[in-house]
């Protein structure tokens, strides 16, 4: 048995005493979520002591296995993930003692998820608390719940609890999210069920709120009166790879929008909560996914890649990648604009863009600010000035940065661009995060905060909508890899007097 990990590290990346005892239950063992995200945050939380003595893990799969098989298997993909640059989990070694807490408490069940007799064995195996994670494709997601619901599993008793994590895509629209919504509530309470975004685990993300509200510099002027537009990004370099047959029916809309770009957009957005209890927060969120107008055709652009260049290499059309069809019209690029219909965002523009295979890796929300009413500067060398740009800079860098106008020095009154920013890194000690840990720990000890609620899905599925109605009608344009998007997104921004910041940090 391995020593324990109890003892808190001021690295953790979360919490400040150990997670109650209790056991993840993680349907799909095998696959790639909880090799690649998974074991590397739990490992993470073992080393930080965030796990108590009473954690283990029963992975459940349809392949043949037993508790050894899978822990070398998990211990070689560990090590594998710490070798790899590209991949999320960093680190030098692993340590035999943070893992070794992880691997002793590994146990593997084999098991069809559509049959009763699975859950029955579960039951057998499972006593006190529980977190059940639904590390599986979305079709199995409603399947595994009603399992879990039949066979007595989600019952709270004698002060233990039952949890159920949901990954994304919840629903592929409305109509399925609602659907869906409604059949695992049949089987249990929304407060045992946590439906997952790992944007929301990234520290930046869950920054903005104390970046927001925290400032008395900044509060009284996030608002239509000072604020010209937000623009939304979240640009890839890579292309869709091996996952072709994932995103052929999914696509960028479905894949990013209805959750991972709005839950940046309702964090930028929302009204602040009267405190930072979890359904205070979740209420102010799923008020401003309310507030957002349904999508109009004419407000969107899709684009599609095709060959070209990135990274130095050259890389092939969507078209051409495997498990994609030859004429496919799935989108790869997504741009849109956003209305929202209350007191303090009324009549400003919220421009969000996502795709793959662009110019640049950049995660972000850029502020641009109104300028100066009074335009004292009209006779002097520079009469048009640059608006006030704040970034706030989620991935690769984690940061926040301001462009604004200053006196170039000598004698005339000429104004010149300065940038004024930090970066976490350059204040915080550097924790290990691969954007699980917070999420895994915060649904251990019962904080919903960064979890979303059943009307936050709805509603950012509502405003999409109306696209999704319109897909099979709608145009693709075309866009080469390692470009910026298709130039059809450029007039989406053009026809408002507007443009989209660049992807290398430029405000050009």
């Amino acid at each position: 048995m391995a020593e324990p990990t109890t003892a808190l590290k001021d690295t953790a990346a979360c919490g400040t005493q150990p997670a109650p005892p209790c056991t993840l239950v993680i349907f799909g063992a095998g696959g790639d979520l909880t090799k690649r995200l998974l074991m590397p945050s739990l490992y993470n939380l073992a080393g930080a002591g965030l796990l108590s003595e009473g954690f283990s893990i029963l992975g459940i799969d349809h392949n043949d296995g037993t508790d050894e098989s899978l822990r070398e298997n998990l211990t070689q993909t560990l090590e594998a993930f710490s070798k790899d640059p590209t991949s999320e989990f960093h680190a030098d070694h692993i340590d035999p003692k943070s893992w070794g807490f992880i691997r002793d408490r590994l146990h593997y069940l084999k098991g069809d998820f559509k049959k009763p007799e699975t859950y029955a064995a579960v039951k057998q195996r499972v006593t006190g608390s529980a977190v059940f994670y639904c590390a599986v494709a979305a079709r199995f997601f409603g399947t595994i719940v009603d399992g879990l619901g039949q066979a007595g599993l989600l019952k709270q008793e004698g002060g233990t609890f039952r949890r159920v994590v949901i990954e994304k895509p919840f629903g592929s629209d409305l109509a399925s999210a609602r659907e869906l919504n409604a059949r695992i509530l049949r089987q249990g309470d929304e407060s045992q069920f946590y439906r997952i975004d790992h944007f929301l685990g990234k520290e930046t993300v869950q920054s903005i709120m104390a970046f927001r509200f925290a400032n008395g510099l900044l509060e009284p002027v996030w608002r239509r009166e000072y604020i010209d537009s937000i623009q939304i990004t979240a640009a890839e370099t890579v292309g869709v790879e091996e996952r072709g047959g994932f995103y052929e029916p999914t696509g960028a809309l479905r894949d990013m929008v209805p959750n991972h770009m709005f839950q940046l957009l309702c964090m930028v957005a929302m009204e602040p909560p009267n405190s930072f209890d979890a359904e205070a927060v979740r209420t102010e969120k799923a008020k401003l996914a309310e507030a957002v107008k349904p999508i109009p055709p004419e407000d969107a652009v899709r684009g599609q890649y095709t060959a070209g260049t990135s990274e130095g290499r050259d890389v092939p059309a969507y078209r051409d990648e495997p498990h994609v069809a030859k004429d496919s019209v799935t989108e790869t690029y997504i741009a849109l604009k956003l209305n929202i219909e209350n007191w303090r965002w009324a009549g400003v523009p919220f421009y969000v863009r996502t795709g793959k295979r662009m110019t640049g890796r950049r995660t972000e929300i850029a502020v641009l600010f109104k300028p100066a009413p009074f335009k004292m500067f009209e006779d002097t060398p520079t009469a048009d000035l640059g608006p006030t740009v704040m970034r706030i800079q989620i991935d690769p860098d984690h940061g926040v940065s301001t462009e604004f106008n200053v006196k170039v020095p000598g004698p005339q009154m000429k104004i010149g661009r300065v940038r004024s920013g930090f970066r976490y890194k350059d204040f915080f000690a550097d924790r290990p995060n691969v954007g699980y840990e917070t999420l895994l720990y915060d649904c251990m000890t019962g904080d919903a905060t960064l979890f979303q609620r059943a009307d936050n899905i709805e509603a950012g599925w509502a405003a999409v909508d109306p696209l999704l109605k319109g897909w099979p009608q709608a145009e693709v344009t075309f866009y080469p890899a390692g470009s910026a998007g298709p130039t059809e997104a450029d007039a989406l921004l053009a026809r408002d007097g507007r443009h989209w910041l660049g992807l290398d940090g430029e405000t050009d």
